[in-house]
């Protein structure tokens, strides 16, 4: 008789480390979703804040890293590579005289500047991409005519598949449905204010 009411006792007994255990477990399992959605919802509602405080703080230090002897920076060519149509040479000369005037010195590839005479097209192309860290793509109307635009284009997308931040799709007078479908996957700059599309440029870079 002892064990038969010990026995239901143990049976009508709540146990409250399960129970315990239980909504420990659920509330750990929803905080981070819950979370995550509330970070997304203030990082999209203030995205221009959080980006400007991000490159405030952290372009000191990139600046002093990029710049010291054993920087991985040293270990191409140039710091940017800017792919543009033949029509938009005077914007990429401004910006390449921008981001060069910077105190970083950004080290840019401009190809009617810096392509070797008498080499072939596609090898400059390809050495160019494969030389800089980061391809700045002036996507302009005359951009998505001219054929050794998108090849560049497709030069650097097979370089970082992963669009790791290293491709940097810029639009100017162009609309939105007549976005590259190859970079859709990829955040773009859209040129309205000249300046501030460099100041833009230069911190995508810096990251």
């Amino acid at each position: 008789p002892h064990s038969a009411g010990w026995f239901r006792r143990l049976l009508h007994k709540p146990k409250p480390s399960s129970v315990e255990s239980l909504k420990s477990s659920h509330s750990a399992s929803s905080s981070p979703s819950s979370s995550s959605s509330s970070s997304a919802k203030s990082s999209s509602s203030s995205s221009g804040t959080s980006l400007a405080t991000s490159s405030i703080s952290l372009s000191p230090v990139s600046a002093v890293d990029i710049s010291a002897s054993g920087s991985p920076r040293w270990d191409k060519s140039y710091d940017v590579c800017i792919c543009h149509s033949e029509g938009d040479v005077e914007l990429v000369l401004e910006l390449v005289s921008y981001l060069e005037g910077q105190p970083e010195s950004f080290r840019c590839f401009l190809q009617l500047r810096d392509a070797v005479a008498g080499s072939a097209v596609v090898t400059e192309l390809c050495d160019a991409v494969q030389n800089s860290h980061c391809w700045v793509m002036l996507i302009t109307p005359g951009f998505l005519q001219d054929p050794w635009c998108r090849y560049q284009m497709h030069q650097a997308l097979a370089e970082a598949p992963m669009a790791n931040g290293r491709t940097i799709p810029v639009l100017k007078d162009v609309d939105r449905k007549d976005y590259p479908r190859e970079l859709r996957n990829i955040y773009y700059i859209y040129m309205a204010l000249k300046e501030k599309s460099f100041r833009q440029i230069r911190d995508t870079v810096m990251r």
